[in-house]
């Protein structure tokens, strides 16, 4: 009887024992597209392709960037969602369209500093992680930032509101809602489709981090580059709940804090690529790790600056409320708790 109960005993045991503390286990992952550079290239890919080997884990990882799969950036959560990838680097302003709430992470004025980005993501971060959880079986694992967005231009400018009647590539609804508010006419466009459109014409100026446009030979096609900073392109790296709870608390709590290294590499990677990337751009020396180009710097104006950090309470604010509180009631509400008082509400 006793040797009975045993048995039964060890069989339910190994019936709950999470599947990834046992067998090897092919991890699919879906990265940053490649023409973004190189916090891609010299921090995401290594640290995948290294994963099962830095932390002994039994994984066995595949790791694509997006831009070779086909898959937009726009729909990044409904695959992870699926299940066709196990964790998936998030461009969080491109998705934020199927979860509004992300896109409070990175309000244009909100993050002028990469101290100021830090902070709000420790803040609200925590918000975003759960509603995740909730709405796409997705658990964040790491949050980080590409570095300030900033102007291009294949015309002269002198200030931002030179862009008045101009074409403007925007990636979110509430960059759009500041672009238009000083008579920009926004474009969405995703990433792969910005130099040949500005090439072609097809629009007049675009914003993105200055490492990511000089890998992606943006100082090509423009003359200007306005070194002002409306966001700054906050990330994260996501995982399927499902996924994730296959493994034992043990491997989880490591796998945790290899995200946690990784992230905290990155935002110092980050800065030192913004700097790097806005003296190669113009030109200027050092030039360590980016292309260089002849760019006109257009100076900052204490207007500009004045206009963006404005726009929190002005524009991007009450614009990203409005959407977000129709798809989750407490969005707003949240926001103001973890960050209202920093800005002033």
């Amino acid at each position: 009887m006793k040797k009975t109960v045993i048995s039964a005993a060890l069989a339910v045991g190994l019936a709950t024992t999470p599947v990834w503390a046992s067998e090897i286990i092919e991890l699919k992952v879906l990265g940053q597209p490649g023409a973004t550079g190189l916090i891609q290239q010299e921090k995401e890919k290594p640290f995948f392709e290294n994963l099962a080997q830095s932390t002994g884990l039994p994984l066995e990882v595949n790791f694509k960037p997006l831009d070779t799969t086909g898959i937009k950036d726009v729909e990044e959560l409904r695959t992870l969602k699926s299940g066709l990838f196990d964790i998936v680097s998030l461009r969080f302003s491109q998705v934020s369209r199927d979860e509004p709430t992300i896109l409070g992470l990175d309000l244009v004025g909100l993050n002028p500093t990469y101290e100021a980005g830090l902070a709000t993501t420790k803040a609200f971060g925590p918000v975003v992680d759960a509603r995740l959880q909730e709405r796409f079986n997705t658990k964040l694992l790491g949050i980080w930032p590409f570095g300030p967005q900033v102007l291009f231009c294949n015309s002269p400018i002198t200030q931002l509101t030179d862009i008045k009647g101009l074409k403007v590539r925007v990636y979110d609804q509430n960059l759009a809602a500041v672009i238009d508010s000083v008579g920009g006419i926004p474009v969405p466009l995703s990433f792969g489709e910005v130099h040949q459109s500005l090439a072609l014409g097809v629009v007049d100026c675009a914003i993105t981090g200055p490492s990511s446009a000089n890998s992606a030979g943006w100082p090509e096609v423009t003359t200007h580059v306005l070194p002002l900073g409306f966001q700054m392109a906050i990330n994260g790296y996501g995982v399927n709940l499902n996924s994730w709870s296959k493994l034992n608390a043990e491997q989880q709590g490591t796998l945790e804090q290899a995200f946690s290294t990784l992230t905290d590499d990155i935002w110092q990677y980050s800065e030192e690529l913004f700097e790097d990337a806005k003296r190669c751009n113009v030109g200027q020396e050092p030039c360590l790790y980016n292309n260089k180009f002849d760019l006109v710097e257009v100076p900052v104006t204490a207007a500009d600056i004045a206009l963006v950090k404005d726009a929190v309470k002005a524009i991007s604010y009450p614009t990203w409320a409005e959407i977000c509180d129709q798809s989750n009631p407490e969005c707003s509400s949240d926001w103001r708790a973890a960050l209202g008082a920093r800005v002033g509400f």
